[in-house]
Parts: structure tokens; C-alpha cells; sequence
């Protein structure tokens, strides 16, 4: 795993600005929970990290070093999305495997049998792996999204509101399976949403965002009994 830090950070949509002079720093091992409202600049923050878009001033570091050169595949994170990244005519095995079949890795059918296992053990999906995506339910489905992650072994995880399309039971049996996971895999781990009581309770620590600016940084003590804003 890996740390990844925001250095100054603008990004400018024409007459938009999505963010203003960013700075924090996700450190190793670390669940950290960017929270704010629509438009605050979450996902544009995510993407900034994956390489999938360009910002227009600052750097960004993993372990202390520049990757403002580095492709999406260099970079080497794994974005979980709110919208299920799914192929419904294939089956959850395969849904999982994907990614470690691509030309770039190479990765032979006996590792990519054991890493697709495993996974599925953790997420509690072993019973679903020969079933097509097509015919899972919501949780489900965002099980597997998370599990195409796990298998690829990132140096981080970036995940963009990936419960907020669940009802909220699942959401909340999720949020407590997504720390299980964190802790227990020891992932690094960047992880959005709008939902503040999803921060409170999942984050080691929390950025407040607004408006594009990074508003505090701090354990979820510090942002419940000391908030510097409320959005």
C-alpha cells in the first residue's frame, strides 16, 4: 500500500472552479473519508489521483514522490464507483477475473483462480460466483465492483459514494463490511461521500469539502464536537 498526498491542488472548469488550493495527505494504510456536498469537488479529487484528469496547478505524491507524469495504469489505483462497472452477461467469476486478465498482467489462470477465491471469501460472495451479474441484487452487485478491486492488489483504493445507491439497511451492513475489509486487508483507502454519518462512522480521519476548498482535516471527534463549518 501506499500514501498519497495533494499538494496545492487547482482544477478550473472554464468559468468553474471545481478546486482551490488543495492540500492533504491520506496516509499509508489509512481509511480517509473526503466529505462534502453535490459539487463540493470530491470526484474531480478522485480522478485528479487515478490520472484521469489533469489538474491545472500542483502535485500530486504517492510515498512522498511526484506522479503528476504517470498514467492511470502506472499510477496503479483501483476506483470503485457509485455506478455498478459491471459486465451483466458475464458471470461474477468472470466479473472478478477481468481485470487480472488484461494483456498488461498477465497473470496466470491457477493466481487468478486463487485471488478470485479469495476475494469472494471476504466479500461473502463465494456462492455467487457462477451466477450472471444481471441477476444480483444491489448490494450485491456492489460487492463484486468492490471485489474487481480487491483482486487487482492497488497500491490504493478510491471509492466514489459507492453505497449511496443502496437502501439503507444494505448501506449500513456495507459501511460495516467495507471497514472490516480496510482493517483486516490493511488497504489504503480514499473514500468520498456526501453521507456525514457514512464519515463519522468509517473514517480514521475526514476531509470536509466545500465549494472546492478544503475546509478541515481531522479524526471524526474533531469534526463532530469541533466543526469549522456547516455545510
Amino acid at each position: 500500500m501506499s500514501s498519497v498526498e495533494l499538494q496545492k491542488i487547482t482544477k478550473r472548469f472554464k468559468y468553474v472552479t471545481a478546486l482551490e488550493d488543495v492540500s492533504f495527505m491520506v496516509h499509508d494504510r489509512e481509511f480517509f473519508v473526503l466529505l462534502g456536498p453535490t459539487g463540493a469537488g470530491k470526484t474531480s479529487t478522485l480522478r485528479i489521483i487515478a490520472a484521469l484528469l489533469k489538474q491545472d496547478s500542483g502535485s500530486v505524491l504517492f510515498d512522498g514522490e511526484v506522479v503528476d507524469g504517470l498514467t492511470p495504469a502506472d499510477r496503479d489505483v483501483a476506483f470503485v464507483f457509485q455506478q455498478y462497472s459491471l459486465y451483466p452477461t458475464m458471470t461474477v467469476y468472470d466479473n472478478l477475473a477481468f481485470p487480472l486478465r488484461s494483456p498488461l498482467r498477465k497473470t496466470p489462470e491457477d493466481e487468478i483462480k486463487t485471488k478470485v477465491e479469495h476475494a469472494a471469501e471476504i466479500l461473502r460472495i463465494s456462492h455467487l460466483l457462477d451466477r450472471k451479474t444481471a441477476k444480483l441484487s444491489g448490494g450485491e452487485m456492489q460487492r463484486v465492483s468492490i471485489g474487481r478491486a480487491i483482486v487487482r492488489e492497488p497500491r490504493m483504493f478510491l471509492m466514489d459514494e459507492p453505497l449511496s445507491n443502496l437502501d439503507a439497511k444494505l448501506r449500513e451492513s456495507l459501511r460495516v463490511e467495507l471497514q472490516h475489509i480496510q482493517k483486516t486487508q490493511r488497504n489504503t483507502t480514499l473514500f468520498v461521500t456526501h453521507d456525514q454519518i457514512e464519515a463519522l462512522t468509517m473514517a480514521d480521519r475526514i476531509g470536509v469539502l466545500n465549494e472546492g476548498r478544503l475546509i478541515q482535516v481531522g479524526t471524526p471527534v474533531d469534526i463532530y464536537d469541533r466543526p469549522a463549518t456547516t455545510f
